[in-house]
Parts: C-alpha cells; sequence; structure tokens
C-alpha cells in the first residue's frame, strides 16, 4: 500500500535587487531556497542568490514573507 504524504506549501518570494534595495519579481520555489541557489529572471538572466531574509507574518496571517536578495548585472 503507497503511503500519501501532504504535499508542501510553495515558497512565494520576492526577489529583490541588493543594488538598489528594489524588488524586482516574485517567484514561487519548490522548496526554500538556499544562498547558492541558482535561477533564471523573467528576463532570462541567470542570477544566484547572495542572501535570503525570512520575516514575521503579519498578525492574523500564514503566510510568512520571504525574501531573496540578487545582484542583476548593469545593462550597458
Amino acid at each position: 500500500m503507497a503511503r500519501s504524504y501532504p504535499r508542501a506549501m510553495a515558497i512565494i518570494a520576492t526577489i529583490m535587487n541588493t543594488v538598489t534595495g528594489r524588488p524586482l519579481q516574485k517567484m514561487t520555489f519548490g522548496r526554500m531556497p538556499k544562498p547558492w541557489t541558482s535561477f533564471n529572471l523573467e528576463t532570462g538572466e541567470l542570477v544566484s542568490a547572495e542572501r535570503i531574509e525570512i520575516g514575521k507574518p503579519a498578525p492574523g496571517k500564514v503566510v510568512t514573507p520571504v525574501e531573496v536578495w540578487v545582484t542583476v548585472k548593469p545593462k550597458d
């Protein structure tokens, strides 16, 4: 008999620019991203996470804010 495990909730993170401090986009991860994780932005640019911040949920909310900080190469 196969066991049925509950599916883990997806992690919705805000991708932040380390240079400007502004959000770039929202992204969904299957599990908590690691600081060395590499991924593609919507623009197709490959970036790697430098820092991951996990905040406290707002009162009465279940969702915890997650911010992934990346450095985007400047456009020439």
